[in-house]
């Protein structure tokens, strides 16, 4: 009963080494430790990239500066509540001519392919024209009636 190679064990068959699988189609050979990416069988092309390559000149897209049409819009907004309130509407004209010329600017960003905010510029150009010419325009003929009507009263 004594076995010259036992196993670690100690029970079962002598050991024998493992055989390796003979190089071949889902075999390989490796010349190296058995760690990584597997070799490519001889006759064949190394596999392609994975992925789709990316055209040369071709980058990121450019981001949509919105911010004007954005502040044209906020500015003008601002500008007619300002213009609405009597006391505040010399701050309405102001923030007015702001909207006016963020707005307009925002505008131009956007027909040139730069923006996405048309929409936004526009009303804010138009805010911005109603801060400053039109609720101030009222406001004056509303005071030079009210003036009026109480001199022509007395």
């Amino acid at each position: 009963m004594s076995n010259t190679n036992p196993t670690p064990g100690g029970f079962g068959p002598p050991s024998q080494p493992p055989q390796q699988p003979a190089p071949g189609y889902g075999f390989p050979q490796q010349s190296g430790p058995g760690y990584g990416y597997p070799q490519a069988a001889p006759g064949y092309p190394a596999a392609p990239p994975v992925g789709y390559p990316q055209a040369a000149g071709y980058g990121m897209p450019a981001q949509p500066s919105n911010g004007m049409g954005t502040t044209g819009l906020v500015l003008g907004i601002i500008g007619v509540v300002c213009s609405v309130t009597f006391l505040l509407w010399f701050f309405g004209v102001i923030l007015g001519i702001l909207a006016i010329i963020f707005g307009a600017i925002g505008r131009g960003k956007a027909t040139r392919g730069e923006a996405t905010n048309k929409g936004a510029a526009t009303a804010g150009l138009v805010c911005g024209i109603i801060a400053t010419v039109i609720l101030p325009l009222l406001g004056f003929l509303l005071f030079a009636g009210i003036m009026g009507g109480l001199g022509a009263a007395s």
